[in-house]
């Protein structure tokens, strides 16, 4: 039931992580029907497995993130030389867009050090979670609502370094269960002037580090008392959750080009009542 559990957790985090729904709130929520145990497994699952959505992006922007254009017929006959190349012939736009993606992922980072364990022992429930869906989903629609932001950057790549600090700091709203990252750094971004696309899309850049730190943190404190089964567990969500991202991503930027979220507003504020009405009853 274990592996069952996790193809269906890992299908709920490719769907919902790049969509502004929150991707941990609906795992803590179906994770109240689908237990995995002991807690300290699951809430690491649910950190680890959103790896695998991350890993998709790099997949599907890699030459966008790549900067360093390695030619196979340089002529260079060692890999010292050709990785020597690489080097002068990177692209200094992708690294100065790495410079942002790190310059903004710091304030969540220096947060997420210092307040991991208490927002695990504090945050994650599903209270907090129904909470969030319904205030951000609120949010959401009065920001689609009110009169448009002037568009003022149309590319990621006319994103600021300041401008990319300011959306990090929107991320570490994100924290609180429920949130989710999505939809406070692309709401932070339009805010800011920033196109849905190009705010959609330093999102997902910067989703990769910030991931990576969390996974990290959490394989430092759990990882080594894993057993094998509960390794296996987590490759099986981890790579249904990449596959489904996968496919989600693309559709949501198609989306986002003549749609605005005021139906993901609403679908989380009926969520969150439902929930809560039958948590009640």
């Amino acid at each position: 039931m274990q592996f069952i559990y996790a193809i269906i957790l890992g299908i709920i985090e490719g769907i919902t992580e790049f969509l502004p729904i929150s991707s941990t709130g609906h795992l803590i929520l179906f994770g109240r029907w689908l237990p995995l145990e002991p807690k300290e497994f699951a809430n690491a699952f649910m950190i680890i497995i959103q790896l695998g959505a991350i890993l998709s992006v790099i997949v599907l922007y890699w030459n966008r993130l790549n900067p360093f254009k390695l030619n196979l017929a340089t002529g260079q006959t060692n890999l010292k030389g050709r990785l020597s190349d690489a080097w002068d012939n990177r692209d200094k736009s992708i690294l100065r867009l790495w410079a942002k993606v790190i310059i903004a992922v710091l304030p969540a980072a220096v947060l997420g050090f210092l307040l991991d364990d208490w927002i695990d022992a504090k945050l994650f429930s599903w209270k907090v979670v129904v909470a969030m869906l319904i205030v951000w989903g609120t949010i959401i629609i009065a920001i689609e609502k009110k009169n448009p932001t002037p568009v003022w950057i149309p590319k990621v790549s006319n994103i600021s370094y300041k401008m990319a600090f300011v959306i990090g700091l929107f991320q570490c709203l994100a924290m609180v269960p429920g949130t989710s990252r999505s939809a406070a750094t692309v709401m932070g971004g339009i805010l800011l002037g920033v196109s849905r696309t190009a705010a959609a899309e330093f999102s997902f850049f910067l989703a990769i580090p910030t991931m990576l730190g969390a996974t990290l943190l959490k394989l430092i404190k759990l990882g080594s008392g894993f057993s094998f089964v509960q390794w296996m567990v987590i490759l099986v969500g981890f790579l249904v959750s990449f596959l489904v991202a996968y496919l989600v991503i693309k559709k949501f930027m198609e989306y986002i080009k003549s749609h605005d979220f005021i139906p993901f507003g609403i679908y989380r504020i009926i969520l969150g009542i439902i929930i809560l009405i039958f948590s009640i009853v």
